[in-house]
Order: C-alpha cells, then structure tokens, then sequence
C-alpha cells in the first residue's frame, strides 16, 4: 500500500471526495486539513476508491476523517486499522476522528466502538448581523462602542498583510500565555500560530476568505474564513487586539454581514476549553454539531 504525503496539488482531489456529501463538521474541509502539515506527517491513500487520510507523528497515527467517497465497505474499514496498526506500538492508538453522528450506526453494526469528541457550534447568520433583543444587549454595545471610539478601516486581506497577522497573534499568544500557565493550552496555542503560518503562506491556493481591522496603519485584528457547503460559511480564525474594546465583536458581526448567501455560520469547536466555549455559547448557537471517534473494542 503506497501512502502518499499531502500536498496542495491533492486539492482537487479532495474537493472532489469532500463534495459528494454536504457535511456540516469543519474538519471536512481541505484548509482545515492541510493546516496541519508542520505539525503532523500527513498522508494518504486511494483503498477500494475511498479516500483515507493518516496523520502521524512522535505519538502514533490515526485517521484523521473517516473514508471519503460514494461508499464505504467494511473491508476499508478493516484495512485502515491495519495500516495504523504498523505504525502504532499501541493498537489502541489506532482510531478513526471526527465521524458524523449520521455515520454511527455503520461502525456499530461492524463491531467498533465509539466516544463523542467534540461538537461544532452552529449559528443562524442573520442573528449574529442583526444582534436583535437582550441576549445580544452586550455584543450591540460592544459594537457601537468600537465604531463610535475608533477611526479605523475595515479591509479585504492581503498576503502583504502576513508579518503583522503573525505579529499580532504572537502578542495575543503571549498575553494568553501570561494569563493560564496549563500545558496543554499553552501548547495549543502555539499549535495554532503553525497553522496560522501554513494558511498565510499558501493563502492564495487555499479558497479563504480574508478580513483585516486596521488602526492608525496597523493591522489590529483579522479573520479568516472559508465556504464549507453551500448554506454554511465557516470562521476558521479570529485574531485581535483586546486593548481595543469591540473590535472583536464588531470584526466577526462584519464578516458574517457580508457572508450574505450563507444561512449558517459555523464557528468550530471549543477544543475543550471552558473559557472559549463560554465565548460561543454567547453568540446562541441554533445547533451543535456533534463529531465522534471510533475505536475497537471498549474505546
């Protein structure tokens, strides 16, 4: 079995696979694969015309999606595990993430396993441009406080704009790490500042939709985003200066204003952190897209 590492000339490819179903998870997404480059060894494979995606690294290999195409046989299921097995000193290493909850009942009736990882926050465009009644009262003040406080300009992002995008989130990054001294946060984000460096430096290949704030001829915030079906546009990264009250409630109300053919708008999971899930749950989420992880035997 040839395993064939990722590259962007694989984009088509996957779009190809990725279409075939409209999935509402965020991970179902190139950009939101290929991000992971620097941090993992990503590769993957054509078995009985299903497409399989292994990430590896010092720790083990798992599937990052479940197979993609029109059908999945058992036998494909089978062969993955096998092929993480080689890599996995621990079998219970092997896993398939990030599986549809529609796509549960198959695994079930083959004999595997499985846990709930994560889910994705969903939310209906038009409430987050309209901010209408009390449970939106601070996002509208916040709003109103940043544009009537500030002179700055809204703008399309531009690659020329990536120093200071990184910049930015180094700051940000560090005041975090000043903040919460966790490992595994701290750890996460500086995760994040590898994928942010991989979307800057191929941004023009990846399909993003890109948004800036700037003030006094720097680059305060930004936001980046692409479509992962045609009724939901997703938010993949949201950076800003804190010190400027709003501009983070006003730059993500602007993003989904202009994402005007979109009826939802998907603003991923919450990595399991207390403190960002409470920043979703305060948008009102419409739904909660649930993704699962499937293991053998007990889990």
């Amino acid at each position: 079995m040839n395993l064939n590492k990722l590259s962007l000339k694989d984009k088509g490819l996957f779009l190809k696979l990725l279409s075939l179903t409209a999935h509402e998870l965020s991970v179902y997404a190139f950009q939101n694969v290929y991000m992971w480059h620097n941090l993992f060894d990503i590769y993957w494979a054509k078995i009985q015309n299903n497409l399989c995606l292994f990430f590896k690294d010092k720790i083990g290999c798992f599937l990052y999606l479940p197979p993609l195409g029109e059908r999945i046989k058992p036998e494909v299921i089978a062969k993955v595990f096998k092929i993480m097995d080689k890599f996995n000193g621990n079998q219970a290493l092997s896993r398939i993430e990030n599986v549809e909850e529609k796509d549960l009942s198959f695994y079930q009736h083959l004999g595997y396993s499985f846990r709930f990882k994560s889910y994705d926050y969903l939310c209906e465009r038009s409430s987050l441009v309209e901010l209408r009644g009390n449970r939106f009262k601070s996002k509208r003040a916040c709003v109103n406080y940043f544009t009537k406080n500030y002179k700055f300009r809204y703008i399309d992002f531009i690659p020329r704009y990536s120093n200071d995008c990184i910049n930015l989130y180094k700051s940000w990054m560090n005041a975090r790490q000043v903040e919460n001294t966790d490992r595994v946060y701290r750890g996460m984000l500086l995760d994040n500042l590898s994928c942010l460096q991989i979307l800057l430096s191929d941004y023009r290949n990846l399909d993003l939709v890109g948004k800036a704030v700037e003030i006094d001829n720097q680059i305060k915030g930004f936001s980046f985003g692409f479509e992962l079906n045609k009724d939901t546009f997703c938010i993949l990264f949201e950076i800003t200066d804190l010190s400027f009250k709003g501009l983070s409630q006003y730059i993500f109300r602007q993003f989904c204003a202009e994402a005007k053919k979109y009826k939802y708008i998907n603003i991923m999971d919450d990595s399991g952190l207390e403190n960002l899930k409470n920043v979703k749950m305060s948008y009102r989420p419409d739904r909660f897209v649930p993704s699962y992880i499937i293991t053998r035997g007990n889990g």
